[in-house]
Order: structure tokens, then C-alpha cells, then sequence
């Protein structure tokens, strides 16, 4: 996976704590943009047509037999040919012992060169998937974003309808605080997004009237969480006499958010409504409809209308009462 994003190879030492055998310069500005990797059996042997220099190569027991089966001549030829394609890094996984040629090609060709007491596809599978949230696609929304019950819910709304104090009041309820007003969200997967807070920002809290809080000061450690998957989206919006608003939870609403479709509901907001409270209800309902389980269903197959339950899984409108 390419991106327009980068990551620096000072994160993917401090994450994985490798062993530093040669850096052409400082680790900061050592910039890796490619979320893949590559295990260069095929270049030792010469094959080179569609090698990705950007991506991280990893080395590991067959590599190494692969490479030790040839005279040491032609070994380190083959080094030397493939330093010389200068990829963005070499690890060299299991704690292998690792040849003077290879010390010296990555040296020669400023290639930086690491190791790692790791298997080497525990390795591989734990960088892969450290790469695809550090290089993901994103976007900055304003927003709130609260675990509840585990469920990563993304509250949206115009400024001033009541975001912020609704998150305290869910942090008061033991749930945990993500971000607060800028939510970055990554696509990390085709089918999942994460929720952080910029580093700048993070546990803090605008309350108008009060000003600026820090969450895990005031309520500690536990009522903050770093990042989180995004389960459902709730749009809280000032309530509107004129509009009419779904009472049964029949229609399915989903809110799209880099590509993908997150199941979503329209909140109201006016005052005597505990939105905190309504907020953990519709996190628990939304679990249970990823159990299986939708109380709208069950109720029409009660009341005899079958039917009509039935059009619940395609998406058509019910009407009711």
C-alpha cells in the first residue's frame, strides 16, 4: 500500500526495538512510504523487473541459506547487486549472524541495516499491520469520539449542540474519552476506521463557560483511550418541530467516511434529554444488532407482521403507526 504519508524509521526502531547495525543518518529523517514488505528471495537471484525500493526488505532463515549456498564469491555478489537497488531498509530477523559483505554493501550503498531476535513471520505480520496504520489514509473531522460498552461511537454535530459536555458525562460514567474536537480518522483496512486525537491535543477537553480541561488529570488515566475503532456514528442535531424523526429504528442509516459505509443515527437534542444515556442505549443496541439481534424485527414478528420484518434486512421503509 503507497500513500502520501510517511513514517519515520525512529517509530519502527522504538515499536519494534531493533538493533541498529548501520543508519546512514539520523533515524528521524529516515522516511519509509510503502505499507509493504518484501522478502527478496527472487533478487538474490537476480530477478529485479518489478522490485519496489520503498518497501522494507526482511531477511530471514531461507534468505540466508539461499544466499550461504553459493561460493562466497558469487554470495556477495549478489549482495552487493542487491544493496546496490538501495531499498528503503534491510531486517535481518531470528538474530541472525549477518556477513561482513552485507554490513559493508549497506554501507557502500547508504541502505540502513537492522536486526531483529524476532521469528521472522511474527515480525513480518506485527511491522505489516504497525505500516498500515502509520501510512493509512485519513481525514480530520470535527467531532467527539468515546468508547462505550467497546463500541467506538464518533459523535458529529455543529459547534455548540453539546458534544463535548455529553463526553463528560459518559467519562463520569466510566466510558473512556478518544478525542475532542478534531478526530483523525484512518482507513486501515477495506473494512475498518480508526479514531485518534492529534498528538497536540490529546485528552483534552473544550467546555464552554469553563474552558480548557485535561480528561485523564481530572478523572485519571482510565477514562482515556489512545485510539479506537469506529462502530457507530451518532449526528447530534438541535431538534427540529418541523422534521420527523424515527421512532421504531427501522430504516438503516449509514454515514460514508473514506469509502467506507458506518452504520449511523440522527440524535435530536433539546433540553430535558439525558444524551448520555441515550448514547450508551444506542451503543448497546448497535451491539446487539451486530449479534444478530434487532428489537424493530422481533417486534413486528410479535405483532404478526412478518412481512414487514422481513423488509427490516432489505432496507425498506416500514410504516408502523
Amino acid at each position: 500500500m503507497k500513500s502520501g504519508y510517511t513514517v519515520s524509521l525512529a517509530k519502527i526502531l522504538n515499536e519494534f526495538s531493533l538493533e541498529k547495525i548501520f543508519l546512514p543518518d539520523n533515524e528521524e529523517n529516515i522516511l519509509i512510504s510503502s505499507a509493504e514488505i518484501n522478502r527478496p528471495g527472487l533478487q538474490f537471484n537476480g530477478f529485479f523487473e518489478f522490485f519496489d525500493e520503498k518497501r522494507i526488505q526482511i531477511i530471514g532463515k531461507s534468505e540466508e541459506s539461499y544466499i550461504n549456498s553459493f561460493p562466497p564469491e558469487e554470495s556477495d555478489s549478489k549482495l552487493d547487486l542487491f544493496f546496490s537497488k538501495r531499498p528503503a531498509a534491510v531486517v535481518v530477523t531470528r538474530g541472525l549472524d549477518i556477513q561482513p559483505k552485507m554490513v559493508e554493501s549497506a554501507q557502500k550503498y547508504n541502505v540502513p541495516l537492522l536486526r531483529t531476535d524476532e521469528p521472522t513471520s511474527q515480525f513480518t505480520a506485527a511491522l505489516i499491520a504497525f505500516l498500515n496504520v502509520q501510512l493509512a489514509q485519513r481525514v480530520t473531522r470535527h467531532g467527539v469520539m468515546v468508547e462505550v460498552y467497546g463500541e467506538g461511537i464518533l459523535i458529529l454535530g455543529e459547534s455548540g449542540v453539546g458534544k463535548s459536555e455529553t463526553a463528560i458525562e459518559l467519562v463520569k460514567r466510566g466510558h473512556r474519552l478518544i478525542a475532542d474536537d478534531a478526530v483523525e480518522i484512518r482507513k486501515v483496512s477495506s473494512k475498518s476506521l480508526v479514531a485518534t486525537a492529534p498528538d497536540n491535543i490529546r485528552h483534552f477537553i473544550e467546555l464552554r463557560g469553563i474552558g480548557i480541561i485535561n480528561a485523564s488529570r481530572i478523572f485519571g488515566v482510565g477514562a482515556v483511550k489512545l485510539t479506537e475503532k469506529i462502530d457507530m456514528i451518532i449526528e447530534m442535531e438541535p431538534w427540529d418541530v418541523n422534521k420527523t424523526y424515527d421512532r421504531m429504528g427501522l430504516e438503516s442509516q449509514t454515514t460514508e467516511i473514506l469509502g467506507l459505509n458506518v452504520p449511523s443515527v440522527t440524535i435530536p437534542v433539546k433540553p430535558g434529554r439525558n444524551l448520555a444515556v441515550i448514547i450508551e442505549v444506542a451503543a448497546m443496541n448497535n451491539r446487539q444488532k451486530k449479534l444478530g439481534y434487532n428489537a424493530a424485527k422481533d417486534l413486528l414478528n410479535k405483532l404478526g407482521m412478518n412481512e414487514d420484518a422481513e423488509k427490516i434486512d432489505s432496507n425498506e421503509v416500514v410504516e408502523v403507526f
